[in-house]
Order: C-alpha cells, then sequence, then structure tokens
C-alpha cells in the first residue's frame, strides 16, 4: 500500500475503534427518530438519512422513524385552493383537510422514504398509526389569549389529535424481522374519525412506549443554543425550565422540547435535537465522544 494512503486509511480504522463502545453500549436497542425538515426536500440529504437508518440497523441497533410532511400538506392544499390557517403552529384541519394530510403523509410522503430505505439496501415498513392498533388519538384542545381583554379562548383544531394509547406490537414485529418501520403520523379516534398528529408528538410517544434509549428530533437548527449562539450539549428538564424562564429558549423550540421532556419521563432513556442539515449528524451524535446535538435526560 503506498504511503499516501496510510493516514487516511489510519483515519478510517481510529473512526471505527471510537465507535466500538457504543456500539456495544446500543446494539438490540431501540431509536426513535423523526425525520422531516430541510431533509426531507433535499433528494441529496435524504438519500444520508436513509442510508445511517440502514447503517444502525446492519450493526444490530433497531431504528425507528416517524416522518412529518407539513410543508407538503401546505403545497397540496394549495393547489388544491384550500386555504389553511394555524394556532401555536398546528393546522387547524377539518374533515377535507385531514384527507389531503392523509394521502400526503402516509401515500406519497411515507412510501418516498421506504423507497429511499430500499436504495440503501434495507427493508423499510411504511405505515401510519392506524396500521395494527399502534396509535389511537384524542383531539387537541387549545387556547388562545385575546390580545384586547386577555381572556383565554377555548379554539377548535379540527382534526388534530394527539396520542392517548401505543400498542407497539407491529413496531416490535417488524423490527424483529429485520426490517425498519416507517411511520406517518395519523391515527384514529374512538369514533374512527382520522386525526393528523405532530410528528414531534407522535414520535415522543413512540419513543416513550418503547422504551427507546433514544429519541432523535431532527431540526432545521443546531440544537439547543445559549444566548451568546454556544450549543448546549446536556440538559435536564429542570435546565430546560429555566432556560425557558429566562427567554434563552422560545418560540418553536419549546413544544419541541416539552416532547423530550415527556419523552424520557415516560420510559425513553434521552431525547436529543439533532441538526437534520448536517451530514450523518446522528451517527455523530451516536457514535463520537463529541456528539452533535442538545441531549436530555432525567
Amino acid at each position: 500500500m503506498p504511503n499516501s494512503f496510510a493516514p487516511a486509511m489510519l483515519a478510517k480504522a481510529e473512526t471505527l475503534i471510537e465507535a466500538l463502545p457504543y456500539l456495544q453500549r446500543y446494539a438490540g436497542k431501540t431509536f426513535v427518530v423523526k425525520y422531516g425538515g430541510h431533509a426531507m426536500g433535499d433528494p441529496e440529504a435524504a438519500r444520508d438519512f436513509a442510508e445511517d437508518v440502514v447503517l444502525l440497523k446492519a450493526v444490530g441497533i433497531n431504528p425507528v422513524v416517524v416522518h412529518g410532511g407539513g410543508p407538503q400538506i401546505g403545497a397540496m392544499l394549495k393547489k388544491l385552493g384550500v386555504e389553511s390557517t394555524f394556532v401555536d403552529g398546528l393546522r387547524v384541519t377539518d374533515k377535507a383537510t385531514a384527507e389531503v394530510a392523509e394521502m400526503v403523509l402516509s401515500g406519497a410522503i411515507n412510501k418516498e422514504l421506504v423507497g429511499w430505505i430500499a436504495g440503501a439496501g434495507g427493508k423499510a415498513l411504511g405505515i401510519s398509526g392506524k396500521d395494527g392498533g399502534l396509535v389511537t388519538a384524542t383531539k387537541v384542545s387549545r387556547t388562545v389569549k385575546d390580545p384586547d381583554s386577555q381572556i383565554e379562548q377555548a379554539v377548535d383544531l379540527g382534526f388534530v389529535g394527539e396520542p392517548t394509547t401505543v400498542d407497539v406490537n407491529i413496531i416490535e414485529v417488524a423490527s424483529a424481522a429485520g426490517m425498519i418501520p416507517v411511520i406517518a403520523p395519523i391515527a384514529p379516534g374512538k369514533n374512527g374519525e382520522t386525526y393528523n398528529i405532530n410528528a414531534d408528538t407522535m414520535a415522543g410517544a413512540i419513543a416513550a412506549a418503547l422504551g427507546a434509549a433514544r429519541l432523535f428530533l431532527l431540526t432545521d437548527v443546531a440544537g439547543v443554543l445559549d444566548k451568546s449562539g454556544v450549543l448546549l450539549t446536556d440538559l435536564t428538564p429542570a435546565d430546560i425550565v429555566k432556560l425557558q424562564a429566562d427567554g434563552t429558549i422560545s418560540g418553536g423550540m419549546i413544544p419541541k422540547l416539552e416532547t423530550c421532556i415527556h419523552a424520557v419521563e415516560a420510559g425513553c432513556e434521552a431525547a436529543v435535537v439533532l441538526d437534520g442539515r448536517v451530514p450523518h449528524a446522528m451517527l455523530l451524535e451516536i457514535f463520537t465522544s463529541r456528539g452533535a446535538g442538545t441531549l436530555i435526560r432525567l
């Protein structure tokens, strides 16, 4: 072997050695990954994500993917001439909108992601919360404060739901059979109505029910940053309460961290907010000592 190749080859070997204790630690464990944001609209990023998930399965970890699709739903609604309104980041969903959401999430996006994983050499099973009794949902209730009177008023979000029960049998059967479950955040109510569920919320509920070793929320930001813009790598629920109180954490990061807290308090070992725009960020977080996002644990 020419000497010019030796440093690069040695670096690869050292990377594998660095990953060894993490491979041993997580063998046989379950990771739940919420996939969405920037990566969903970028074929190269989608390919990287699929390769990462297939690699996890190949080294003995059981990945479970929960995907979003808000922008795609919005694009389809616009194409159909249907107006959308939002309350606290949740789309107000009438029956027609719910049907479009199910078509986009359980159909186009879910099967595209299954295809990406197949292309990377894995076997994926595309399902939604409706399949195998995976998730049942109830209607989300929200209130907003009137800007003039400052009185809280109830808002009807329509067919927007949140998980009430999770039966992970179908996930465990699929994982044991060597498949990677890919789950659309759609679930039935007790009367058979269809609910659209926030993908972060769906992923958190599934991670808790599985007792997953990790819940990964792939986002469009690096993680939780302090007021100087420095990444905060380790947080507890108590830390998050303090950071929210002093304004360090605000906006869309609040519901994501609430999902993480609920998941770890309900049985998930730890949750990670991670930048999905960084190639192979999930592998860097799992298999290196440096990590790549913000870890939340008790």
